[in-house]
């Protein structure tokens, strides 16, 4: 039997198997109904194809996908969905024109042409859109497949996921606008390939994205969170605790990952990879060797773990504390170590050339040292999951990891801010079992691991002690409450629905 990664994207005629049965289901119809009818008003014709992604949720194993490290996430009920038709080769205006179903987001037209450049400078939310169209004819081109000449596409957008919110919004509408632009061509891929693929299209936009949003998006099976590995990706079933809910808040602060990239995201992938380089010669290779052959962490942790061993222990880290210095490095630091000048260490990339800009010096020590805990922790999490232990004891364990994780995040990755910190506080005074901030941080969502039968209470709790002086101030409206906090069990993955 085939495994879950090498099957394609499942095709439905109905929302059922999607959107299950009860109060979800009516209202993924009414929303399908307005889809339609929004799309014949706005372009004059029906959808050929839908496609929805869904959020994610990553419950633990954080800024470390990049790395090459598992992560384990879980996709939540909040999607996109991509409504598209692809026009005849004898329709005129041979143009991209992506709408949206709110709207705030005004038409973005661009040209028909997979080979255009995205404007980098002049951010629109359209570009998510071009990433995917840009991608799939790459990756088509690669495969030998024949797609013809690019035509025109209708595209109407419909997304669920808070924007800014750490629940990879950005990755549902990729991986949705990816999955609608294969549909309407008429072709399908297994989904390693289409996680793989919607993985770099996003690097189009500007975010040297490490493959945990778009895997599990893709991936995702309902009832179960994912290990998902990557260097073939490739996903394993958890099954979580049934006496544990996951609970989902929004700190109110919008982390825009695509706008600050330069001083926060890229710049912790730049810092990551000069620690690799900088412990790769530390540790006996030479210098030409290790800008050439070491590109992540995991790169250099057996040379690490070498070095742990001679010293009788087993923890990476150790080479990090002896070998690297707590004190931030300069660049002029690092090049006498490298004995090259940094943007030639870093390949001259746009994205690193962009970071080296903006960066006055870089923490080594502190981004290594988070990320071989957390990978780690990502194991202690799945080990403690199908271990022995009382469901009680497991449900401890798996909050006490969490609490670690949001530690390492805030304290020696940085990524956190003070309203995440305030919501983190608040979950754990209100009885969760671990809380820590989710996504790439600097804003977004908190998540924590609450025991089932609390979950109405700590909602409450959480909107009297962290949303009221928001909303009393006009920050948010309380109506819109359910969107910024809510409990969510595991959902499923990318799916394509022909009507």
């Amino acid at each position: 039997m085939a495994k879950h990664e090498d099957l394609p994207i499942p095709v439905f005629s109905s929302l059922d198997p999607v959107y299950g049965d009860g109060s979800q289901l009516e209202e993924a119809r009414l929303r399908f109904d307005h889809l339609k009818a929004k799309f014949l008003q706005v372009f004059g014709h029906p959808p050929d194809v839908f496609a929805r992604s869904p959020g994610r949720v990553n419950l633990i194993g954080e800024h470390i996908d990049y790395e090459g490290y598992s992560v384990l996430p879980m996709a939540i009920r909040q999607d996109t969905i991509v409504a598209i038709r692809k026009h005849d080769a004898g329709e005129g205006n041979h143009l991209l024109k992506i709408a949206n179903v709110n709207d705030k987001y005004s038409i973005c037209t661009y040209p028909a042409d997979p080979d255009q450049e995205v404007d980098l400078k002049n951010h629109k939310w359209g570009h998510y859109f071009l990433c995917g169209y840009k991608g799939y004819y790459e990756f088509a081109k690669s495969k030998g497949q024949d797609v013809g000449m690019p035509v025109g596409l209708d595209v109407l957008v419909d997304g669920t996921v808070p924007t800014g919110s750490g629940l990879s919004s950005s990755a549902a509408f990729v991986c949705s606008s990816t999955i609608a632009i294969m549909a309407a061509l008429g072709a399908n891929f297994p989904k390693k390939e289409i996680a793989q693929l919607t993985c770099d299209c996003e690097r189009h936009i500007g975010t040297q994205s490490g493959g945990m949003d778009q895997a599990i998006s893709v991936m995702a099976k309902s009832g179960f969170a994912e290990l998902i590995d990557f260097n073939p990706i490739c996903a394993t079933d958890v099954q979580l605790p049934d006496g544990g809910s996951f609970v989902i808040a929004h700190s109110l602060a919008e982390s825009q990952k695509a706008v600050t990239a330069a001083t926060n995201y890229n710049n912790r992938v730049v810092e990551c990879r000069l620690a690799s380089i900088v412990l790769g010669i530390k540790l006996g290779m030479k210098p030409e060797e290790a800008i050439k052959k070491v590109k992540t962490l995991s790169d250099v942790e057996g040379l690490c773990l070498s070095f742990a061993k001679e010293r009788n222990s087993s923890d990476p880290v150790l080479a990090v504390k002896e070998l690297l210095k707590e004190e931030p490095y300069t660049a002029e630091e690092i090049e006498q170590i490298t004995v090259d000048n940094l943007p030639s260490v870093l390949g001259n990339s746009p994205t690193s050339l962009d970071v080296l800009k903006a960066a006055k010096h870089f923490k080594l020590y502190q981004r290594a040292s988070h990320v071989y805990s957390e990978a780690r922790r990502v194991y202690a999490f799945k080990d403690a999951v199908s271990s022995s232990l009382s469901e009680e004891d497991k449900l401890k364990k798996l909050g006490d990891l969490m609490n670690d994780s949001h530690y390492s995040c805030s304290v020696l990755y940085e990524c956190s801010c003070p309203e995440l910190e305030e919501l983190v506080k608040i979950c754990r005074d209100n009885d969760a079992l671990g809380a820590r901030l989710t996504g790439a941080g600097w804003g977004g969502c908190a998540v924590a691991l609450v025991k089932e039968a609390i979950v109405p209470q700590f909602i409450l709790n959480l909107k009297e002690n962290f949303y009221k002086s928001r909303i009393e101030r006009g920050v948010i409206r309380k109506d819109d409450l359910g969107l910024y906090v809510f409990a969510s069990k595991p959902s499923s993955g990318a799916a394509i629905f022909q009507f």
